[in-house]
């Protein structure tokens, strides 16, 4: 086990999206959280500081006793002691949520080597598991997690009630304690204004529609993240069964919206992709959200063959090293909005320079 800085993390690219997928031209990524709790410890919500503590020595003592994390090398980081800069960069690479890293007293974040798993300790629940895959693997993500919570409740015994399932802080979580999701790039349901209807119908079968931060955000550059609902009464199977069919049907949608605006309206789409990489071959100024939007009509411009050289997982690297924590981190710690967009359009002009 390292105790490591945010350093380590940024030596090597993201592996969910450096890697490649079934389906990664329009899923990105697969991942679950299991929510877990220990008998006889109160919620972190209840929990004094002692309390909080020995959480986190106990579930640091079992993380040590198995391989599943990266043994040796599984990192460990202590949210505290770190930096505003350094937690928000933990968020943006999708390794600890918001809430965790607001208020980052007695937490703990272990990290496998690769970034495909980690195990948040004290946030809304004790402990939360988490598994992540590039492209649509969300059974293999499942096998992932599973082995990693078996081999933790060998250490661990888990607050768990025989009709209920496994008991969590909040009452929407109570069952299997497991959240699924698969990110999903949609711009072509977006640009043929069928998106909303999408979005809808979803709703209607129990799922959740996010943006690419999770909970409580917004689209930004088309990604959207499906989550399952209901946690209790299902069971994990049934619950990765039914989401997988229906990213099924939303991945043949969304190739079918692409091809009917490649047919009835080419120049529409060209142009949309056209722009898109001027704006981010030849600003000198981009926002946030103007190169999340670019790097989506670049990314569909890839993923229909109009660019021979640029490498779709490179470009998928891009939407990590435009966000604000990476790039003030990069930056020396600039915190003046300006520079940081101009710092972002040198990022983004550098890196399509290099895929030209």
């Amino acid at each position: 086990m390292i105790n490591a800085a945010v350093d380590e993390l940024l030596k090597n690219p993201v592996s969910f999206l450096d890697d490649s997928g079934p389906d990664d031209d329009i899923a990105i990524s697969s991942r679950i959280r299991l929510a877990r709790n220990l008998k006889d410890h109160p919620f972190p919500v209840a929990a004094n500081n002692e309390e909080l503590n020995n959480i986190c020595e106990t579930i640091t003592f079992a993380a040590g006793n198995t391989d599943a994390l990266g043994g040796e090398n599984m990192l460990l980081f202590a949210p505290e002691n770190m930096s505003e800069l350094d937690r928000e960069i933990l968020l943006e690479r999708r390794l600890a949520s918001r809430e965790f890293i607001n208020t980052p007293e007695a937490r703990r974040l272990f990290v496998c080597p690769d970034e495909g798993c980690s195990l948040m300790v004290n946030e809304e629940d004790q402990l939360r598991i988490q598994t992540i895959r590039p492209g649509f693997q969300l059974r293999k993500v499942w096998q992932d997690i599973n082995y990693i919570d078996d081999e933790l409740s060998k250490n661990l015994d888990y607050a768990f009630d025989d009709q209920l399932g496994y008991l969590t802080c909040c009452p929407t979580n109570v069952g299997t304690g497991m959240r699924a999701s698969v990110m999903l790039h949609l711009p072509g349901l977006v640009l043929a204004g069928q998106i909303g209807a999408t979005i809808q119908g979803i709703g209607k079968l129990h799922l959740a529609v996010r943006g690419i931060f999770g909970e409580g955000t917004a689209n930004s550059g088309n990604l959207f993240q499906i989550s399952n609902q209901n946690t209790l009464g299902e069971s994990e199977s049934k619950i990765i069964e039914e989401l997988d069919s229906v990213i099924r049907q939303l991945i043949l949608q969304e190739k079918h919206a692409r091809r009917t605006l490649l047919e009835n309206d080419r120049f529409s789409v060209l142009d949309h992709v056209g722009r898109s990489y001027g704006l981010l071959r030849h600003s000198y100024k981009l926002t946030f959200e103007e190169a999340l939007h670019s790097l989506s009509g670049l990314r569909i411009g890839v993923d229909m063959g109009l660019f021979n050289t640029i490498d779709i997982h490179k470009v998928n690297e891009l939407f990590i090293d435009i966000g604000p924590a990476h790039l003030r981190k990069n930056a020396a710690g600039s915190e003046n909005n300006d520079d940081l967009d101009v710092f972002r359009a040198a990022v983004c002009r550098e890196k399509l320079r290099q895929l030209s």
